[in-house]
């Protein structure tokens, strides 16, 4: 139900944007999360945004650096990454569900994900 897309490859400083489409159905009143899973780690949460955009929540090592958004025209959320760095290596995934927002963090709290998107930081 989500298409993500955007990743690839990147130096260390650079930028990125990371997409991700659904249904509007699929995003109506639900808020969006985004994680990333390095290899041979667990999946660990990024950042999060509610259906309206107002609100949004980042964990600590990216605050500053990658911020959501979304185009609710488009049925689309984005997650901008800025001078990233070789740790932020990783496949990243967008996911929704209802009344996520509580427990934003908490991936098993989220019913719907995308099939994830791979980039690169090199340094």
């Amino acid at each position: 139900q989500l298409q993500a897309s955007g990743g690839g490859s990147v130096q260390a400083g650079g930028s990125l944007r990371l997409s991700c489409s659904a249904s509007r159905r699929t995003f109506t009143n639900n808020g969006v999360g985004w994680f990333r899973q390095a290899p041979g780690k667990e999946r660990e949460f990024v950042a999060a945004m509610t259906w309206s955009g107002r609100n949004t929540y980042y964990e600590d090592s990216v605050k500053g650096r990658f911020a959501c958004s979304r185009n609710n025209t488009k049925n689309t959320v984005y997650l901008q990454l800025n001078s990233l760095k070789p740790e932020d290596t990783a496949v990243y995934y967008c996911a929704t569900g209802a009344s996520v927002w509580s427990h934003k963090h908490i991936a098993s709290k989220y019913t719907s994900w995308g099939q994830g998107t791979q980039f690169t930081v090199s340094s």
